[in-house]
């Protein structure tokens, strides 16, 4: 096999070793969602896989997979935890799936508050410290069936599901992320939903009220979280940023402003933490036809098998501009889809370069999370991408750890990079 070249550390190429130590408390752990690992969740992507898979959005064609039992983590997560301990990871990040809690509209379900509350168990049992997200893309039947997050009253259903599991879960958790991505699901995910409704188009304003929703609900879980919960509390969000460049200007300036900036400088006074999901490097380069193609005009040297491109000096930009709120900000998803296993040491390793480097400029940054643990369901895109530290065989359910994994193992034992 041919030697993978390094990516964008131009510094670090002319030594032949240097450490890149991390500060004392540093959390490394890897990421999930109850969806994407679990099996046998029954919410609205569920309910589009069994009755209309295949969809138009945009002119691209789209086709939603069975998930089935996927990695099967609701009934191997001690299995999962084992290998996470064996990783020698600290922390991890998972999220609890609403429709188990509340399936029907306002009815509970004890016994699924029960499993969490065992898989909480299970991770402090390893002294591994558990982030939990409340809602990752996914909803309740019922909640989709009202409109979603379309519906003036969503944040409202959103926070009696928080009160009455905050209230309710009997293992305290100290942090907490209530939205994942809430851009990017109100920017694809809802108008995926207009697919499926027969809209080829997604409507701007409803992309836009759907984003007002979802603050007002960020806000009202936070406070309900501060309300009920453990003293300690720490409550977030898990923001995807991206690094803008280009020209001209005004337009690298807006779409910093609405994907970056627009949720959070709302949120400024509602959030003890920042969770940062980078995966992005866009490069603006307006032209003459569709203007779909102005965005993305990357130079795509390194790819993932998805076709992203590989930039991670743009984690460093972002986490520059995330100076500015003052909050402690943890890395709560960075990963490839990369089968084959040849990118994600060079990967994680160059990302976090530019972390340590971020962390030299004093901001506050305080963990780092993998996207992802294991191989899992990637949305629209189904099983075939494989973003894991650890490889599922999904017909056996056989676990399998990646030489790569055993890289990032040794930087979480020693809280260091070695490059």
């Amino acid at each position: 096999m041919a030697a993978v070249p390094r990516i964008f550390v131009p510094s670090v190429r002319n030594n032949m070793t240097k450490i890149l130590k991390f500060p004392k408390g540093f959390l490394w752990g890897a990421a999930t969602s109850a969806h994407q690992v679990e099996g046998g969740n029954k919410n609205e992507w569920w309910a589009w896989s069994y009755k209309k898979s295949k969809m138009d959005i945009l002119g691209i064609k789209v086709q939603i997979s069975k998930t089935g039992r996927a990695a099967d983590h609701y009934n191997c997560y001690e299995e999962d935890f084992n290998l996470v301990k064996k990783l020698n990871q600290n922390a991890h990040r998972f999220s609890i799936e609403w429709s188990r809690i509340e399936p029907k509209e306002g009815q509970f379900n004890f016994k699924e508050l029960k499993h969490y509350q065992n898989v909480i168990r299970a991770l402090k049992e390893r002294n591994i410290i558990p982030f939990v997200t409340l809602h990752h893309f996914t909803c309740p039947i019922w909640f989709y069936r009202k409109g979603n997050w379309l519906n003036k009253k969503s944040p409202d259903y959103f926070n009696r599901y928080v009160e009455f599991f905050i209230k309710n879960i009997k293992e305290e958790v100290d942090f907490y992320i209530t939205i994942n991505e809430p851009i990017n699901y109100a920017s694809w995910y809802l108008p995926l939903q207009g697919a499926y409704q027969g809209n080829k188009w997604p409507n701007l304003l409803d992309i836009l009220r759907a984003i007002k929703n979802l603050i007002k609900a960020h806000q009202k879980a936070y406070k309900t979280l501060h309300q009920y919960g453990p003293k300690n509390i720490q409550v977030g969000i898990a923001k995807n940023n991206i690094f803008f460049d280009g020209r001209p200007k005004i337009l690298v300036s807006l779409a910093d402003w609405y994907w970056n900036r627009m949720f959070l400088d709302k949120i400024k006074n509602e959030q003890d933490f920042i969770g940062l999901n980078y995966y992005f490097h866009s490069r603006i380069k307006p032209g003459f036809k569709n203007p779909k193609n102005w965005i993305n005009q990357n130079e795509n040297k390194i790819v993932s098998d998805l076709g992203w491109e590989i930039y991670p000096e743009g984690i460093y930009h972002v986490l520059k501009d995330l100076k500015k709120y003052q909050k402690p900000i943890y890395i709560t998803e960075n990963g490839l889809a990369d089968e084959k296993d040849k990118l994600r040491e060079n990967f994680i390793k160059d990302h976090l370069y530019w972390i340590h480097k971020a962390i030299g400029e004093e901001i506050d940054i305080r963990g780092y999370f993998h996207w992802s643990l294991m191989d899992n369901y990637e949305w629209e895109k189904g099983f075939w991408p494989r973003f894991g530290l650890i490889e599922i065989d999904y017909k056996t359910l056989e676990r399998k750890i990646r030489p790569s994994a055993e890289v990032y193992a040794k930087i979480c034992q020693e809280n260091a990079v070695f490059m």
